[in-house]
This record gives structure tokens, sequence and C-alpha cells, in this order.
């Protein structure tokens, strides 16, 4: 076993053994960079040295809801979309006009002429096509899942070489929407010609974006480098042209200690992932903490009603009443991490405020649990006809303290008579028996997306099915389907009335709280560090970084 300093001493060396200028000046500062250093005017070039928590798995677009694939492909592809992650409006970007029929079933984009893929290949009608015929249809010869973002996606029409034309089946007014997302980056089609498992390999994915990938040395760095001619970002940005940065280098450091270690030693310019319990070691050197909205479902516990334990309402709200979210929030995090008042997140379109459903009322708790036929058995732990009211999830490494927050939720539930176990597991077993419901009854969960679409995809059946309805992926579901909700889900998906829409986005979150099927914990942003000499990193709307503008200056 290495110990943990020296394994630290070794991580920081390998960075600087790169032999980059990690504060993006040359040696050989000129008289013309002084001047725009006392100016106040961005510094062009440096590489930037961005520490990862965690492996990239996949980069095949839609399986970018994963930070750290999110991470790399917000550099290397483009969107033919953008939105602004201050007013969550849709702008031009790859696409510079575009129009949607009044029932949402059809929406032709106008591209921007001159844009190629890194390996030169056009970035045309053709392959806006491609593209979005894979996310809205899959491939399963190549092993390409449907994207959660598109909802009855038929087929594409190239009109012209810069005219593409989709039809839906029916309405689909989140699709715009989707375009801007993280999940629809725009590849070569080469790159769709690899089958997934072959999609890990950062190197075989091509997009048309400001960065591209230079090497990789699989789960430990990655070297991206600014692309010369690139000219094509979002067109209200201030900044347009290349990247001002010369290049990127990820490097993966799992350990907290690790990465902030780095930054604050100056050999690191940007971090992932700052626990909160490390914010003030952090902002006492004055460096920034960037905390950004995923503006999705928040940080939250789900039920598996197939499960016998949870089937019943009343144990589930009873759950409900004795999980103490106030404590979560004040015992574990900091301001950047509200208490939840709803299912989702409280500036997202179509927010619920449902705080008069949320209280902690242990008694009201213990009441429903006698109710329910619940009653106090020897070691504290409630029983019904000889069974123990004990539940088992899973901690997950996706989500900021998980585990500390699940063992917080324990003691809490203890109070009440219900033992929860929470299981480290390894990834294998963790997998397999998070599709059980009996395994696994409870799942911790959260997802970001600025659009009501967002809901959808956490608890539909053929996208992520947190709560284990039967028609998902899981084999294990014996019966537990419930209509109502999936309708309500359906109609959200295909309303083109915008106000129609939100009253609908409003309904199922009171219906998902109503039924006890989730418990809202605490908006869970993406929270950055940076150094004081990195300026104008950005973040797309749901909170993964934009290193388009970034500029260096350690002067």
């Amino acid at each position: 076993m290495v110990h943990k300093k020296y394994r630290q001493t070794w991580l920081l060396t390998g960075v600087v053994a790169t032999g980059l200028w990690l504060s993006g000046c040359s040696p050989k500062s000129g008289a013309a960079e002084d001047a725009q250093v006392q100016a106040g005017a961005p510094i062009p070039g440096g590489t930037l040295v961005y520490l990862e928590q965690q492996v990239h798995t996949s980069l095949y677009p839609p399986a970018g809801g994963f930070y750290p694939n999110g991470g790399i492909l917000n550099q290397i592809t483009d969107k033919l979309t953008y939105q602004n992650p201050e007013t969550l409006e849709i702008e031009p970007w790859i696409a510079e006009a575009w129009t949607i029929s009044n029932d949402a079933t059809e929406y032709s984009f106008k591209l921007r002429e001159g844009v190629t893929f890194s390996d030169g290949t056009p970035l045309d009608a053709a392959a806006v096509a491609k593209n979005f015929d894979t996310f809205g249809l899959g491939n399963k010869a190549l092993k390409h899942s449907v994207s959660e973002v598109i909802n009855n996606y038929q087929r594409s029409e190239v009109v012209d070489a810069h005219t593409v034309k989709f039809y839906f089946s029916q309405p689909s007014p989140g699709f715009l929407q989707a375009t801007s997302v993280i999940g629809s980056g725009l590849v070569s089609p080469a790159t769709l010609e690899h089958a997934l498992d072959e999609l890990g390999d950062a190197t075989k994915v091509i997009g048309s974006g400001p960065f591209v990938v230079v090497s990789e040395t699989l789960g430990k760095e990655l070297q991206l480098a600014a692309r010369k001619d690139y000219a094509w970002g979002p067109i209200k940005l201030a900044h347009q042209g290349r990247a001002r940065l010369d290049g990127i280098q990820i490097v993966v450091a799992p350990e907290d200690g690790v990465r902030i270690g780095a930054l604050l030693a100056g050999q690191a310019g940007f971090i992932r992932q700052i626990q909160a319990y490390d914010e003030k070691r952090v902002q006492e050197r004055q460096f920034p903490i960037y905390a950004s909205s995923t503006r999705g479902v928040n940080g939250s516990l789900a039920f598996r009603p197939d499960n016998p334990l949870v089937a019943d309402v009343r144990v589930r709200k009873a759950l409900l009443y004795a999980t103490d979210a106030q404590q979560i929030v004040q015992t574990l995090f900091s301001a950047y991490y509200p208490q939840a008042t709803g299912v989702i997140v409280s500036t997202a379109a179509g927010y619920a405020d449902l705080s008069d459903k949320l209280k902690f009322d242990p008694e009201q708790a213990r009441a429903l649990l006698d109710e329910a036929g619940w009653k106090p058995g020897p070691g504290g732990v409630r029983e019904k006809d000889g069974q123990p009211l004990v539940l088992s999830t899973y901690e997950s490494l996706n989500y900021v303290q998980n585990k500390e927050v699940l063992q917080l939720i324990a003691q809490q539930w203890a109070q009440v008579g219900v033992q929860f176990n929470v299981l480290a597991g390894d990834l294998g077993s963790k997998t397999l028996d998070s599709l059980d419901p009996l395994k696994t009854p409870v799942i911790p969960a959260m997802v970001g997306r600025a659009d009501p679409d967002v809901i959808k995809s956490n608890y539909y059946p053929t996208n992520r099915n947190l709560l284990l309805q039967k028609g998902g992926v899981s084999q294990k579901v014996n019966t537990f389907v419930d209509d109502r909700l999936n309708s309500l889900l359906d109609a959200i998906a295909r309303e083109p009335v915008t106000t129609q829409r939100l009253e609908l986005t409003r309904e199922v979150q009171h219906y998902l709280v109503d039924q006890a099927y989730v418990i809202p914990l605490f908006e869970e942003p993406q929270v950055f560090a940076g150094a004081p000499w990195v300026k104008d990193v950005a973040f797309e709307a749901v909170g993964r970084p934009s290193f388009y503008a970034t500029w260096l200056d350690k002067h």
C-alpha cells in the first residue's frame, strides 16, 4: 500500500514533469503582452491543468450526462444550438436559424457554412442527420443507445447541404433544447461507425469543437490542444475565433486532498468536485469556488415499490417524514447546497414549491408505520408478520458525500424503527443489484437538464427508470407499473403549448411526492475551484465547464 503523502507527491511531480508552462506565460514575455496585462486584456497561450475526480467512461455523446464524460465532450464538440446559462434561452450555434411546426412534430435547421470536423470532413446537413438518427433511434449493432433527451424521434431529411429537417411521430416540444445539451454534441460520421465500447478511447472521437484530443493515457490523463482554425463558437458569445488557451491537460486525481493540494500549490489551475468541508480551506487562500446549478432533479432518494417492504404508500410517506433534509444540509454541506423544496431545482422551469409536503415529522412517521402494521420489535427494528423492516442501498460515487448523506439518513430512520443499510460493493454487484428491487428498494438519484423533460428522463420506464417499473431494462420487476405517472410524463414530453407543459410539470411533481416515490433532499450543484489566475471559465446550462474563452494570468 502506498502512503497517501507519497501518492500526492507522485501526482504533483507527474504534472510538473510534463514541462508545461502552467502560468500560461512564456519566459520571454514581450512588450505587447505587457501592454495586454496592464490593460487587463486576455492573454492567449498556455496550458491549463485540470484535475478530474473520476475516469471518463464513454464519449458517445448521449453518455455525456456522466460529468467526467461531459467535461471532455464540452471541449471537443459543438452543438446545433446554445442554451444561454443565464437566461436559459436557446441561441444560434452551428444552426444559425430554425423553424418549428405549430404542433412541434417538424423541426428545420439552417446550418452555418464552412464548419468542419477536426478530421477535415464537413459538418453539413448529412453529418447532422446521421448524428440525430443515431441519438434518436440508436444503433443496436454498435450498441449505441437512444438519447434520453430525445422523444418521439422518427427520421431526418437532408433538404440541401446546409438544411436538415427532423420529423417526430408525436409532438416533441423539448427537442429544440435537446439540440443544445451535452448529449447532443456533434461528432464526425466516422466516429459514429465505432462500437460503443471503442468510444472510451478519446482519440477515436472526432468533433468540431475548439479543442482536439492529442493523446490519452487511459484512466490517467488526456491532452487537448486548441484547434487553430476554429471559427464557429456560439454566435452571441463575446469571444470568437480559436480558443485562448493552447491546450488543456486533464489529469485524473481521485483523492480530494491531491486535487486541492495541487491547486493551492499552483500546479493545477482548475479542479472538479470540492467537498463542502474543504471549501473554507480553498477560500481562505482567495481561490474562487464555482458552484454551477444542474437545474434538474434534486439530490433525492427514490423508492422501488415492486419491493413489498416499500409497496405500501404509508411506509414510503413515513420514511419521507422521518427524513430531516435540513439536518443533512446543515451537517454536511454549505450554502451552495440549498435544501430541496421540490422535486426539481427551484430555478428550473416548471418548479413546484412542495415545502408543505416535505416536512420532517417523526411522530407522523411512527403513526403511519403503526397504521401499516409495522410494530416495534426487538432491537428497535419494526416487524410485520415476523419480517423486520430492513432496507438497503448502495452509495454512489457520482454524488457528493453520498455515503455520509445515506449514513445520516440511516440514523434518522433508526429513530422511527427502520434499519437502513448503506453498502459499498464492487461495481459489478452494485450495477446488477441496483436493477433488482428486492436487493435495492431505495436508491440515491439526481439528474441535470434545464428542461421539464428531465423528470421523464429520471422516472420513465424506458429512460433511467429510477422507480424500476416494468418495461425498462430490469428483468427483475414483477408487477410495478404506474400508468398515471407515465401518462403525465408522456404528456410533458409531447405538449407543444408551453404554459400547459409547465402546468403538467408541476402536476407530476406533486404526484411524485404525494405517492412518496421520492424524497427530495438538496439542490446539488457541480462545485469546482480554480486558481485566481485562471480567468473566464464558463459553464453550460447544467454545470459542465467550458474553457473556450479561458485564459491564464499569473502576473
